[in-house]
C-alpha cells in the first residue's frame, strides 16, 4: 500500500489491476466498434481519467465528447433531481453513440442520461462504466462494458472524488474503511 495516502483511504483497486481493466474494455470495445466511428462519451467529472486511458488504446476512429450531470443541491446528499449541467455539443443522430462512466450506482443518472441520448436519435447506445455496484441499483439499466463489479463502499481516486479530493489518484480506494 502506498503509505502516501491517509489512513482513511484503503486501496481496492491499485494501478496494475486498473490498467489491465482498461487493456480488457477497449480489446472488447474495439472488436464492437472497429468500423463505426462512435462519439465516446464521457460524463464528467468523474470519468476523465478513465476515459483519457481508455480512448487511448481503442483502435478505430472516433469523436469524443462530455456531458456534466447534477443530481446534488447542497451538500453530499443527491436530491433526486438530475439535470444536465453541461450538454454534448456533438450531434447524436444516426450515430454509435458509447457512454463512459466512472461508476453506475443507483443507475438514476444513467437511466437520465440514457433517456435523454435516445430521443435525440442515436444509432445504437451503449454503456460503459469502470466501477458497476448493482447492490445499489434503484433504476434498471444495462451496462454492456464493467471494469469492476463492486460492493456498496465509498470509493475514490482515479478520476473519482470526495467533495472534490483524490480525483488524482492512480489507485481506486475504499474511503472511510
Amino acid at each position: 500500500m502506498n503509505t502516501n495516502y491517509p489512513d482513511n483511504l484503503k486501496i481496492l483497486y491499485p494501478k496494475q489491476e486498473i490498467e489491465a481493466a482498461v487493456i480488457r474494455l477497449a480489446a472488447e470495445i474495439t472488436r464492437e466498434y472497429q468500423a463505426r466511428n462512435p462519439l465516446i462519451l464521457g460524463v464528467l467529472k468523474g470519468s476523465f481519467i478513465f476515459m483519457s486511458d481508455l480512448v487511448r488504446r481503442l483502435e478505430f476512429p472516433l469523436e469524443t465528447d462530455f456531458v456534466q450531470l447534477s443530481s446534488y443541491s447542497r451538500g453530499t446528499e443527491s436530491s433526486g433531481k438530475i439535470k444536465i449541467s453541461h450538454d454534448l455539443k456533438s450531434p447524436v443522430a444516426g450515430r454509435d453513440v458509447l457512454v463512459v462512466e466512472d461508476i453506475v450506482d443507483t443507475g438514476n443518472s444513467l437511466a437520465f442520461l440514457a433517456d435523454y441520448l435516445q430521443k435525440k436519435n442515436p444509432e445504437s447506445l451503449r454503456f460503459c462504466c469502470l466501477l458497476d455496484k448493482p447492490s445499489r441499483r434503484q433504476m434498471p439499466v444495462t451496462v454492456h462494458y464493467r471494469g469492476f463489479t463492486v460492493s456498496d463502499k465509498f470509493v475514490v481516486g482515479y478520476g473519482m472524488d470526495y467533495a472534490e479530493q483524490y480525483r488524482n489518484l492512480p489507485d481506486i480506494c475504499v474511503l472511510g474503511e
